[in-house]
């Protein structure tokens, strides 16, 4: 493309891989005047060659990098999530077609995009993923653990500490019937397990220690049953909230609105949509569930006499996802308007922090 041609952009797509980053560029009158490849490493110096115009990319690995170091430049990067781009796909998906795409989408004012993440924002999320993972991998192995406990006759009832309580005695009063070789792999995984718990302790302290430093999860915990653990993911995926005009875009965007397929003026509700960030999703429902196991709070809540007529009219799991909904739209609430929960007369601003902490035995061990 000539030199005058490239001076007319308007937007950019960028298809971002892992090594490459494919660019296609429209001018004002919407023709293609940028179709380029260029390697990661060269995104600076090519970008600091062409005019400041809106640049988009979809939401994915490293995108927030990218979309801060061109906004250091003077572009005007837009993060677009993929399903916003999907409709502007033409003929077969290739990364120049994804670029093209994306580029016609960044011109859409209307277009839901993702806020630019902060750096302690990534450092935060990254916690959460590291901690999720770790009590995955936990959760297999206690599971490996049972298996081969079965295989040799032995059977625990259910839960995490009936197993570790009576490991070693089991090992100890079945020794006949255990040989040596599958004793010595179960102590390998308990010792794994073991590890595991140390991992995990170490992971949510660290994100207890930040949630009293950051005053919107020192807000959002003082509503019940939110912790260190929701608040700092909260945090870490939203911010302070600004990407939603209202409490119910955000609940949407968790997946925990009912899905909508109306026609012909009829609306027609069905389950969960379930779109969205599926870790907050689970998060918020237990925090529900850990409030539903202690009726006789209920009436200290501002949101007291609603839970009592919700809980005569529905079932134990849509009132979970009801209250979950509604946990979701007041911490939202706060963190945008930087406000505090209205805590029971009776009880402190912190109140809720330990009893209703859903941070750990409730969490997502």
């Amino acid at each position: 493309m000539t030199k005058k041609a490239i001076d007319t952009l308007m937007s950019i797509g960028i298809d971002i891989g892992k090594d490459t980053f494919h660019l296609v560029g429209f001018d004002s009158d919407g023709q293609l005047v940028l179709r380029k490849k260029i390697k990661r490493l060269g995104l600076l110096q090519t970008f600091d060659k062409l005019p400041r115009c809106v640049v988009g990319m979809e939401a994915c690995l490293s995108a927030h990098f990218v979309s801060r170091c061109l906004r250091k430049l003077g572009f005007k990067p837009r993060i677009i999530p993929a399903i916003y781009v999907k409709p502007f796909i033409k003929g077969q998906k290739n990364d120049y077609n994804d670029a093209e795409a994306i580029a016609e989408a960044a011109l859409r004012p209307n277009l839901p995009t993702v806020p630019e993440k902060s750096q302690d924002q990534l450092d935060l999320q990254a916690l959460h993923r590291v901690r999720s993972r770790l009590v995955s991998r936990r959760t297999a192995t206690i599971n490996q653990i049972r298996a081969f406990l079965i295989e040799q006759g032995i059977t625990v009832r259910k839960g995490l500490r009936a197993l570790k309580n009576s490991f070693e005695t089991i090992l100890e009063q079945r020794k006949d019937e255990i040989s040596p070789r599958m004793r010595s792999i179960l102590f390998g995984l308990y010792g794994d397990w073991l590890w595991l718990d140390d991992r995990i302790e170490a992971v949510s302290k660290e994100i207890e220690e930040i949630s009293q430093r950051e005053e919107n999860c020192i807000n959002v915990m003082t509503i019940p049953g939110i912790g260190p653990v929701i608040s700092t993911a909260m945090v870490a995926a939203v911010g302070t909230g600004e990407a939603f005009d209202r409490a119910r875009d955000f609940a949407a965007w968790v997946g925990l609105v009912p899905r909508q397929h109306s026609t012909g003026g009829r609306t027609i509700l069905g389950r969960i949509s379930k779109r969205g960030s599926r870790y907050l999703r689970m998060l918020f429902v237990q925090a529900a569930r850990v409030i539903l196991m202690r009726s006789n709070r209920w009436p200290d809540f501002s949101f007291g006499e609603w839970l009592i007529r919700a809980s005569e009219r529905m079932n134990q799991n849509k009132l979970a996802i009801a209250l979950a909904n509604k946990l979701a739209r007041m911490a939202w609430s706060i963190l945008r308007h930087k406000t505090a929960f209205d805590a029971p007369k009776k009880c402190g601003r912190d109140w809720n922090l330990k009893p209703f902490s859903a941070s750990k035995e409730f969490a997502i061990d």
